[in-house]
């Protein structure tokens, strides 16, 4: 395996990232937007808990947590909604206007199957196809990115074993894993850059990486990037570098997370706080590696293929559902409320599912038009076959 800064900004990723995995796309501008792709179902229900609903505790029992100021309590968010108590990082964003959480939300797909649900989330249709909403949005927004011969062209990178459906496409991104094994030194590069030189396949990405090594080495510096932890801590350690990278004043300006670990068909309870705890540290760690400059221009979007069944099941978990929820997060978040429309829980979706009320494809065109400056014209080629989509209003702030 490469050193790490060698895969920053030159050749695809070699070795494993576990569960978590980092997308950069750079762009022009100030703004910042980050997508984190919450791989297995989120049960929104459980995020953020409707606890002044009638309903909730015949339909959840023991999976309805007590409400706010009561021992292991939701965190209050303004009377009929309490958040996850493994989540306080987010509940001081939202007191401070910086969080903002959405009920209900669903993408076009109506199956429960992960596979398809994902494919469909990422690319943004209502199939599957072959690139991402986020890859299409980064070529209308810098069509050079899908000129660049070279990685010292590319604007876009994607860290992990793969590189996610969402950032797949003409706008072909770079690609990065942490590494496992310690870095290759200086005089080995130069030796193995000599040896391709005259390869025209490996020869100009090998000396794009040594370029890019150094610069790397500047924001992230010469410490591995750990995994302690196993993949919930790569992902706060991923979390930190792309809050790092992002800030740089000729650094990149989009990125994409994932985090996995939310199909929690049983003992839900145990099983999902951790993750949720995982999420709440990785957003703090992305404000932290951003600094509060970047964080005032910034939003970060958190989103899942579809939520889970409102009643439990037989072995104290939830199955695949339908309506779930979104979290914005970041400076020009218009936050501090529980947005959305909220459809209650005396009628369900096919007698078991919350009833989807916002289309999730809304809240990213939203969040590309009025924070990242994509015009209205192009949203039908990044979301295609979305013919009358409208992005949701009052999400950003002036």
């Amino acid at each position: 395996m490469l050193n790490r800064r060698f895969l920053l900004l030159g050749l695809a990723a070699m070795g494993a990232a576990g569960g978590s995995r980092l997308a950069v796309a750079a762009a022009p501008g100030e703004n910042r937007l980050v997508v984190v792709v919450l791989r297995g179902a989120l049960d929104g229900l459980a995020t953020v808990q409707p606890y002044a609903d009638p309903a909730l505790r015949t339909l959840r029992g023991p999976l309805a947590l007590p409400e706010p100021g009561q021992e292991g309590g939701v965190l209050d968010l303004g009377g009929r909604f309490g958040l996850h108590p493994a989540m306080p990082g987010l509940h001081a964003l939202y007191a401070a206007n910086q969080a903002l959480l959405v009920h209900a939300v669903a993408g076009p797909y109506r199956g429960r199957s992960h596979f398809d649900g994902q494919d469909f989330l990422e690319s943004g249709a209502e199939r599957r196809l072959a690139d991402g909403w986020l890859n299409r949005a980064v070529a209308a927004l810098w069509p050079a990115e899908t000129r660049a011969a070279g990685s010292q062209g590319r604007k876009s990178l994607a860290l992990g074993a793969t590189v996610p459906l969402l950032l797949k496409g003409a706008a072909r991104p770079a690609t990065y894993a942490p590494r496992a094994l310690p870095p290759a030194s200086d005089h080995a590069m130069e030796l193995l850059a000599g040896l391709y030189a005259r390869d025209p396949l490996l020869g100009p990405p090998l000396s794009d990486g040594r370029i890019s090594r150094a610069r790397s080495a500047e924001v992230l510096g010469h410490g591995p990037m750990g995994q302690q932890g196993g993949d919930r801590g790569a992902f706060v350690a991923l979390s930190e570098a792309a809050g790092r990278l992002l800030a740089q004043a000729s650094g990149p300006r989009v990125a994409a997370l994932e985090l996995g670990g939310f199909d929690t068909h049983a003992m839900q309870a145990t099983r999902l706080a951790p993750v949720l705890g995982t999420l709440d540290a990785g957003l703090a760690a992305l404000k932290t590696g951003l600094g509060e400059a970047a964080w005032s221009r910034t939003v970060v979007v958190a989103i899942s293929e579809f939520g889970r069944t409102v009643r439990i099941n037989g072995t104290s978990g939830t199955d695949h559902g339908t309506g779930g929820l979104a979290i914005l997060a970041g400076g020009r978040v218009a936050g501090g409320r529980v947005s959305g429309t909220w459809p209650g829980l005396a009628e369900l979706h096919e007698n078991r599912d919350l009833m989807p009320t916002t289309d999730a494809r809304a809240i990213s065109a939203a969040v590309l038009v009025g924070h990242m400056g994509l015009p209205r014209g192009a949203l039908a080629s990044v979301f295609p076959e979305s013919q009358g989509l409208s992005p949701v209003a009052g999400l950003l702030r002036a």
